[in-house]
């Protein structure tokens, strides 16, 4: 599963995953212009044993920021529990042989969360997703909702569709190019589908992506990334293509699974019922036609001094 997770960010990571364009995206994002001569140092995290990328982008400007930059198709709700984990990951890497436990104060680069969502369901320009809405109440224990957690993390989402935050994706070039690259992947697929709603095949989705980078290319949009890298990021999407489709079917049959066994235990739990009244009912008519206790016991398994036999019985089947 690794390299898939790999792949799945792939594209991304690769066109972004350059100093020069990420000083281009944080300054376009935050609207600041980043000095040239301070350094944007790349940090992402890798997983040496499965050779893939933990988190999607994470760099330092200068010593004073730490940035993490997270790319969605579809909004996690637990991204800025992610988040946490990456941070403490990557100060982790940062500080190296920094002896935490001197009695010398560590200064530490300043965070930031951000994720871009270019997804297709609809969700707003920008969002704010904060660690604290993920916190359990604790009412019970006096302490009030008002009360502030010692613990804060704020992520700052932003759309990056065409039509969305046009200002803020036109203040950098590589946005907005990739913003029209996937536009342009989408209105292709829904020419070949037309009104079916079905998955593409592998040709028809490579057709599409193909016709996708032409149009990019003549229009002058990462033009220069996608003349060189354009085999490259086919391949990355159809192995992202079927990653998602992969996903889809698992949580499918995880849907159907749960079905399946809700009933399974439903009818286990209807036949251990039905099986626990006719020895119920086999007991009363044994009572009634005289059998002792001990014996009505033995034949049926239910511990007569527990059950209830005093009431009514039923008359025996002859």
């Amino acid at each position: 599963m690794g390299a898939n997770r790999e792949y799945k960010s792939s594209v991304f990571s690769y066109l972004f995953g350059r100093p020069e364009v990420l000083r281009e995206v944080y300054s376009a994002l935050q609207g600041v212009e980043l000095p040239a001569d301070i350094e944007v140092k790349i940090n992402t995290l890798d997983d040496v044993l499965f050779l893939d990328r933990i988190n999607d982008l994470s760099f330092a400007i200068g010593d004073k920021l730490v940035v993490l930059i997270e790319h969605q198709s579809t909004i996690n709700p637990n991204i800025a529990v992610r988040l946490l984990m990456y941070i403490a990951r990557v100060y982790e890497k940062i500080l190296g042989e920094e002896n935490i436990y001197s009695g010398k104060k560590i200064a530490l680069a300043r965070p930031e969360f951000i994720v871009l969502y270019n997804g297709t369901a609809a969700y707003p320009d920008r969002q704010t997703i904060r660690l604290s809405d993920s916190f359990e109440e604790a009412l019970s224990l006096g302490i009030s909702k008002e009360s502030l957690p010692p613990l804060e993390l704020i992520a700052k989402v932003y759309n990056i569709n065409e039509g969305h935050n046009a200002e803020l994706i036109r203040r950098s070039e590589t946005l907005d190019g990739y913003s029209v690259f996937i536009a342009k992947v989408r209105e292709y697929e829904a020419e070949i589908t037309g009104t079916e709603k079905r998955a593409l095949r592998k040709d028809e989705l490579k057709a599409a992506m193909t016709k996708a980078i032409k149009w990019c290319i003549t229009h002058n949009k990462i033009k220069d990334f996608l003349e060189e890298k354009s085999s490259e990021v086919i391949n990355m999407l159809i192995t992202e293509w079927d990653w998602d489709k992969y996903v889809a079917v698992q949580r499918r049959e995880a849907v159907e699974e749960g079905i399946m066994k809700g009933r399974i235990e439903g009818l286990e739990k209807g036949l251990e019922k039905g099986l626990e009244k006719g020895l119920e009912k086999a007991a009363r008519n044994a009572l009634a036609v005289g059998l002792p206790l001990d014996i009505i016991q033995k034949i049926t398994g239910i511990d007569t001094r527990t059950m209830d036999l005093s009431g009514k019985q039923d008359k025996p089947n002859l």
